[in-house]
């Protein structure tokens, strides 16, 4: 049975989208990004899950780095999952007893404001992922946050979502080994792109896609490495590389990048 990896433990939001995007494969989930990466690279696993944007926070930098660094890898079909985070105690644990709040750092910034109204004193303590914090619930003066989703004994979700913001999701990329020119058609490509440190060049750069009618769907920058002051752009456009038109533009933009890399094509 081939196996899709995933942030785990399991009943992450990243077990959903595994569960969403890859039916019928085993779910095998790793403690960290960097070795859902690697078990890809190693044959460990035939595709992975990464989450590389959530509505409320961003891109996740992490995993656009990954993507970024790692040759040899291509995203070949994206899914948005719902957000629902919920408080999670030990059965009859008293809310007025909580001291520590454990949960992945995002979740901890998206619940940053319910956390303060009803939890002011209370350390927070980021963990790998939402569902990994249930094991960090041992005494009444313990709490979680995770996905509505999650069900274990000895535990209580809070009744409501407990998120600043209700319309909050997460999209995520299914990662494969292969190349770009391996995938025919798409409604969606993501690259990343450099341009010259001088003022006016991203525009430059940009009004290539627009010339050719390509529509930009989103642009976000990461600090490149080593080079203080200059910037990675990470952009997704709406076009099927399958047509002719669309590959042209792609080479003109190419053309005028100081560097360029497919990450998905989906």
């Amino acid at each position: 049975m081939p196996a899709v990896g995933y942030l785990g433990p399991s009943g992450s939001y990243s077990m959903l989208a595994a569960e969403k995007l890859c039916h019928g494969y085993e779910k095998v989930a790793r403690p960290s990004f960097r070795m859902l990466v690697n078990s890809l690279l190693n044959g460990e696993s035939e595709v992975i899950v990464l989450p590389v944007e959530n509505s409320l926070n961003g891109g996740v930098n992490q995993n656009l780095d990954l993507l970024q660094a790692t040759d040899g890898i291509i995203a070949f079909e994206q899914c948005t999952v719902k957000i629902d985070h919920r408080l999670a105690i030990l059965s009859g644990a008293e809310i007025s007893g909580i001291r520590r709040i454990y949960s992945h750092q995002q979740a901890l910034e998206q619940c940053g404001e319910y956390l303060f109204s009803h939890f002011p004193g209370a350390k927070l303590i980021a963990t790998q992922s939402t569902s990994a914090s249930l094991d960090m619930i041992k005494t009444p003066e313990d709490a979680g946050i995770v996905g509505a989703h999650v069900c274990r004994a000895g535990i209580e979700l809070s009744a409501e979502n407990i998120a600043d913001e209700k319309n909050n999701c997460t999209n995520f990329l299914l990662i494969k080994k292969g190349l770009a020119d391996t995938i025919r058609k798409s409604s969606y490509i993501f690259f990343s792109a450099t341009c010259s440190h001088a003022p006016g060049e991203l525009n430059s750069l940009l009004s290539v896609l627009g010339a050719e009618g390509l529509n930009m769907t989103k642009i976000q920058s990461r600090p490149i490495k080593g080079r203080s002051g200059e910037y990675r752009f990470f952009i997704e456009i709406e076009a099927d590389i399958s047509q002719k038109t669309v590959q042209t533009a792609i080479e003109k933009f190419k053309s005028r990048a100081n560097s360029f890399k497919y990450l998905g094509i989906y």
